[in-house]
């Protein structure tokens, strides 16, 4: 079994327009949400094998924040740029997926949408969310022992949270 959480980024700040979009820092909800999320997760859920992230300033500390709630090193979360990523076409952030080593049991990648709402429905080979909300999390699990053949059948949805689902 694997398992995948995929995380989109908190709610990000759009007060300074001479920030570049990747540049762009969690805005003050954000801030809250991703800590609150964090907590949740660490309550409930085992802590996962690695943490990768989008190189945006508001994913990557994202998932710093989450990180700390579950007690992972936050100097272990590997950030890639390939993450930042805002295309319908989720292949690349599927094979990225595909190549994660197969000593990793749980993952959990931290991005975008619309990439990550349909990266979601893909791995569940149905039309399950119109849209994650900030800051929202999905856990899915793969009934394989190898992540190169993640994808090749539908993940089960174990579930999901989103901030407004805590309140």
């Amino acid at each position: 079994m694997k398992t995948l959480y995929l995380v989109r980024h908190a709610k990000s700040s759009w007060d300074n327009q001479f920030t570049t979009d990747h540049d762009r820092p969690l805005n003050e909800r954000g801030y809250r949400n991703a800590p609150q999320i964090g907590a949740y997760l660490a309550a409930r859920s085992p802590m996962p094998d690695l943490i990768v992230s989008s190189t945006a300033n508001r994913a990557a500390t994202t998932a710093r924040l989450i990180a700390e709630q579950w007690q992972y090193p936050v100097e272990n979360i590997q950030e890639k740029n390939l993450l930042y990523w805002f295309d319908y076409d989720v292949q690349p952030l599927v094979g990225m997926v595909q190549n994660t080593p197969d000593t990793v049991k749980s993952l959990m990648i931290t991005g975008h949408n619309p990439t990550f709402t349909h990266l979601t429905n893909h791995f569940l080979k149905i039309h399950q969310f119109n849209e994650l909300p900030t800051c929202a999390v999905v856990c899915l699990v793969f009934d394989t022992d190898s992540w190169a053949n993640v994808g090749e059948t539908a993940a089960q949805l174990e579930w999901h949270i989103f901030p407004k689902m805590l309140s």
